[in-house]
């Protein structure tokens, strides 16, 4: 059976997460979005040490949807080097996981 993950990614406004998410959420690729912020992100860009105000997304789907949910946020996402990445989830509930798995197993 393909694992249950969890796909996160961030940008710098919750309209854009928020899209993201929806339009994943509508293709059956996740069966859900999280959209929450704002978080404050510190990392290392072009050689300077940046801080933005941003905004994370967090899809819940299968193994079998990632390069697909990876492909769509690369496609919406405004970032040059989107942050997208995938958590195999260990161990969950047995109904959270088959509700998962069936409302991501017909997508378009």
């Amino acid at each position: 059976m393909d694992a249950i993950i969890q796909v996160t990614t961030t940008g710098d406004s919750k309209e854009m997460m928020e899209k993201i998410g929806r339009i994943i959420v509508e293709q059956r690729l996740a069966s859900c979005a999280q959209v929450g912020g704002p978080i404050k992100s510190i990392y290392r860009w072009k050689g300077k040490i940046e801080e933005t105000e941003e905004w994370v997304c967090i899809l819940k789907s299968t193994k079998v949807h990632y390069e697909d949910i990876q492909k769509k946020i690369r496609e919406l996402h405004s970032y040059e080097v989107p942050e997208i990445v995938s958590i195999e989830i260990d161990r969950a509930l047995p109904d959270y996981e088959r509700w998962v798995r069936d409302e991501t197993e017909n997508h378009r």
